[in-house]
């Protein structure tokens, strides 16, 4: 594997996320990731979230993720609820637990988000919680 450089402008959103899976007006990007640039134990995304955009509450059995709020606010999800966030927070968390974010502000929220521990959506297992869970 050789070293990997791209621009945000050059990578193409992410398509085929289902509202049905929780992905609710999203716009995301894969900036690192197995595909792109051979990497499968990493993957670093770049999502905007629009106001009233959501990625509801899942879990990934295969890695522990970060994001970063660079712009905006709402709420995150955790296993116990949900709490506020807002620009500059950087939130972590270990695989199996539950999170997602909703903008419940005015404006776009963008993340810069990882994983650690997978390269692909495939290798990092997705599950959303039960009905009425």
């Amino acid at each position: 594997m050789k070293p990997y450089r791209t621009n945000l402008r050059d990578a193409p959103r992410v398509g085929g996320l289902s509202k049905d899976e929780g992905w609710i007006n999203m716009q995301v990007q894969f900036l690192i990731d197995q595909k792109t640039a051979g990497s499968d134990k990493l993957l670093v995304g770049w999502t905007v979230l629009p106001p009233g955009a959501r990625h509801d509450k899942h879990r990934h059995p295969n890695v522990d993720e970060f994001f970063v709020v660079i712009k905006g606010s709402g709420m995150i999800y955790t296993d116990t609820g949900r709490e506020p966030s807002a620009q500059g927070d950087v939130i972590f968390t270990p695989r199996g637990h539950w999170h997602g974010f909703d903008n419940t502000g005015t404006e776009d929220v963008v993340l810069v988000w990882g994983w650690s521990g997978a390269g692909s959506l495939e290798a990092a297992g997705y599950e959303i919680p039960p009905e009425g869970y």
